[in-house]
């Protein structure tokens, strides 16, 4: 009997030594989901614009799947410098917004009018679906005023250095001016005017652009106005020439005028009158500020006068006219 015993606690033991350790248990992962940290809002028009991002991962760094409950809530600061978030959170405005199906980008607009003249304080937080929230965002402070009136009689317009902007926004004392061209999916901010227009240089003639603009106050910014789309054309003449001049020898009048330095300019033309007489062209295709006219006869008075052609066939007015008698 005692060696039986002697073996069954040896084979006990060789059981147990072959099995290992007992290890920590395992408990389930929580899933709960990682704080927003990226939380925004501004007010935009009658509406409070607020934006934030759903991470795509939980606390202990595993993908987040399903979104139960997001907890957006608005209401004024009663606390001062101490502000205790989860204590703001028993008395502020919870605002509706729908668990979107993946985590992302997330955009709420709330009505302004409940608010107007005060701080609000925003913040958001995010439920798995067994309703576990991750902490408090980053908190926002929007300071509510009357709001802005969209811009209106918004226009583009084809101008000689691009496309001219205009539009009317009462209470707005700057503006953001943003525009899309065709190989572009979305609008770009392209500049800020501290005047109700804006002459984009940048612009080239024939393509097609479409352009929005918003006002703003403070942090305050109005409806986005627009698109306007237009596709600017060069209808536009060069400069005039000017400081002609015109000096008689014999047999031959020469002319000279100042250069044109127009990236656009193609060629003069110069047009002359016998007298009091009509005025003919007799050059063209000049690409130098001169000419010299040999087909005079002595003892009679010529005037001239010249324009300038681009690129694209616009023609200047003609200069102021000279007149000279050939000796």
């Amino acid at each position: 009997m005692r060696i039986a015993a002697m073996l069954w606690c040896v084979l006990g033991y060789a059981i147990v030594v072959g099995c290992g350790s007992v290890g920590e248990p395992l408990y389930p992962a929580l899933k709960i989901p990682t704080r927003v940290s990226d939380l925004s809002a501004i007010e935009r028009g009658d509406q409070i614009d607020v934006n934030f991002t759903i991470p795509a991962q939980t606390t202990e760094g595993l993908a987040l799947k399903t979104i139960g409950k997001i907890e957006l809530r608005i209401g004024p600061n009663t606390e001062g410098a101490a502000f205790d978030v989860n204590r703001w959170a028993t008395t502020a405005q919870p605002v509706d917004v729908p668990p979107p199906a993946a985590p992302g980008f997330v955009r709420k607009m709330i009505p302004v009018q409940p608010f107007i003249g005060q701080d609000e304080v925003a913040a958001v937080r995010v439920a798995n679906e067994k309703g576990r929230f991750s902490d408090w965002s980053n908190v926002v402070t929007v300071s509510v005023e009357q709001p802005l009136a969209t811009p209106s009689d918004f226009k583009a317009q084809p101008a000689p250095q691009g496309v001219q902007l205009s539009w009317i926004a009462p209470g707005s004392t700057k503006f953001n001016i943003y525009r899309k061209t065709e190989d572009q999916k979305t609008p770009a901010l392209l500049a800020s005017s501290d005047q109700p227009t804006y002459l984009d240089t940048t612009a080239e003639f024939g393509k097609t652009y479409e352009y929005y603009v918003e006002g703003a106050h403070d942090k305050t910014v109005t409806e986005v106005a627009g698109p306007v789309s237009i596709t600017p054309r060069d209808i536009f003449p060069p400069a005039v020439p000017t400081g002609l001049t015109a000096s008689a020898g014999v047999g031959a009048v020469e002319l000279a005028w100042e250069r044109n330095t127009e990236p656009d300019f193609k060629e003069y033309r110069v047009f002359r009158a016998e007298g009091d007489g009509a005025f003919n062209q007799i050059a063209a295709g000049l690409d130098a500020p001169s000419y010299s006219d040999h087909a005079v006869e002595s003892g009679k008075r010529y005037r001239y006068r010249v324009s300038a052609v681009d690129q694209n066939g616009n023609i200047s007015e003609p200069s102021s006219p000279v007149e000279v008698t050939v000796p």
